[in-house]
């Protein structure tokens, strides 16, 4: 049925005058779940099913969507996408152009184990109450939280020059939070990360190798012990990131920067646009000669949430380099830049929240190529440093370049040991001179694909899932305490 839909489409569209035309069909279920404070705080689940149709006439763009599923309803919203084309051709610059694609017919599913829509939402909840209770039982705990997230997206994707691509994608996430208030004073602690936990293109096994209720009691207890910490201390230090903020770090300064629609003045909203003006494209020295970034959207790059077999224009999955031995070496593209810049083909990064969204450049999975380091041997190899973990805050100017965070916890490592607990760290610094001053990236054994799942862009809003591999990393004279100074 969904093929039709989307021939239904495509009829249209060419009879109405559209010299190219794409349609995609998409099925999304959600299913949320939250505790508070031994609570049920969030029980959701909904379904939304559409087709939205993308077209080009007299050298424009026009896009309309629908979820009148019949063969007027369709009919009538590709037509209504023509006629937004022509009108918009009134204004236009110049005519689109887009790099040539082949046409594929094709079928593709994220490999999971345990369909998470057929686990009873009884033991779901029961999980996470256990895991909330586990946390509430720690004394001075203020509020426990947990979560589970489930998303299934089927898509049809077929277009005029012949393509059509049919993929099913499960994700899951979950994680717990405790926070303790004392005095005028909040902390928390998350696992396994913050804002939601862990996310992955996997099915209900990813939460059960997570293993809450376990984990449940040393989250609480480092919430607690944070009061009585001493404060991160602030001046230019060595620092050491843990894989998880280390992933997020990638996102902010290297993922949104690379998207070549900020880069061409074509997109602002939310991350603003960028400093990696054209001409940098081969020249910037972006890091150090360890540094190695890619975008890689196969699954055998990992089950992340910017894994795909196709994109939204139905360009296959693919790395690029992005940063190659601290050298910039690549964007974030679609078919319609990558003419603008030269390119021979699109990146396939053009990807969409919904069926009722245009597809826009989003981040694939940006991750950091691990090191040579063991863990155990980067430490012992570090005399004086502050070891953060976990993302609590951010922040970072409209053009990627100046950046401030902050971390739940860190810990002070002296003489190659790990020693006491900190609380409040924060660093901040510039982009480039960021990851120019990295000395040390660990090896395979660390390294993770970490979940964003609420990754904001585009006007009307589009939420998307991305992935941040990255291993712990080291960084040389960083300024650290910046969020906590005293005025």
């Amino acid at each position: 049925m969904m093929r039709d839909f989307a021939n239904w489409a495509l009829e249209t569209a060419k009879l109405r005058g559209a010299s190219y035309a794409d349609a995609r069909v998409m099925d999304i279920r959600l299913r949320d779940l939250s505790t508070k404070n031994g609570h049920v705080g969030t029980l959701a689940e909904s379904e939304s099913f559409g087709i939205g149709v993308r077209v080009i006439a007299h050298g424009s763009w026009g896009f309309a969507s629908t979820d009148r599923l019949t063969r007027e309803g369709i009919a009538a919203c590709a037509a209504q996408a023509v006629g937004i084309a022509k009108a918009s051709a009134l204004a236009k610059r110049h005519d689109v152009e887009m790099v040539q694609v082949e046409a594929y017919q094709d079928t593709w599913q994220n490999p999971y184990v345990k369909d998470p829509f057929r686990i009873p939402i009884e033991r779901q909840l029961d999980l996470l109450l256990a895991a909330d209770k586990e946390m509430s039982r720690v004394k001075g705990v203020t509020l426990t939280e947990s979560s589970m997230t489930f998303r299934r997206i089927e898509q049809f994707f077929a277009s005029s020059i012949g393509s059509a691509i049919h993929q099913v994608k499960m994700q899951s996430g979950a994680g717990i939070v405790a926070t303790t208030f004392a005095g005028n004073e909040i902390q928390k602690r998350s696992y396994p990360n913050s804002f939601g936990g862990q996310h992955m293109l996997a099915g209900y096994e990813l939460v059960e190798s997570l293993d809450l209720v376990g984990h449940a009691p040393r989250v609480a207890e480092e919430a607690v012990a944070l009061h009585s910490a001493a404060q991160a201390p602030a001046g230019t230090k060595t620092l050491i990131l843990d894989s998880s903020q280390l992933g997020l770090q990638i996102h902010e300064s290297i993922g949104h920067p690379i998207e070549l629609d900020r880069v061409l003045g074509m997109e602002a909203n939310f991350a603003g646009m960028s400093f990696l003006t054209l001409e940098k494209l081969g020249k910037l020295r972006y890091g150090s000669d360890i540094v190695n970034v890619v975008a890689d959207a196969r699954l055998e790059h990992g089950s992340g949430l910017g894994t795909f077999g196709y994109d939204d224009e139905g360009v296959p999955a693919q790395c690029t380099p992005i940063i190659s031995d601290g050298l910039f070496t690549g964007y974030l593209s679609n078919r319609e830049t990558a003419v603008t810049i030269g390119l021979k083909n699109s990146g396939g990064t053009m990807r969409t929240e919904s069926w009722n969204r245009l597809p826009i450049i989003r981040m694939t999975n940006i991750s950091i190529l691990p090191g040579a380091w063991r863990y155990e041997d980067m430490i012992a190899d570090t005399d004086d440093a502050v070891l953060m973990e976990t993302n609590r805050s951010w922040s970072i100017d409209d053009k990627r370049y100046h950046f401030q965070f902050s971390t739940e916890i860190a810990w002070e490592i002296k003489g190659g040991k790990k020693t006491r607990m900190l609380k409040n760290p924060s660093y901040s610094g510039i982009t480039t001179e960021f990851w120019n001053s990295c000395d040390a990236i660990c090896s395979r054994e660390h390294w993770t694909l970490w979940g964003t799942p609420n990754c904001g862009k585009g006007q009307p809003m589009q939420t998307m899932g991305t992935g941040h591999g990255a291993s712990p990393a080291r960084f040389r004279n960083i300024k650290l305490g910046a969020a906590f100074a005293k005025s």
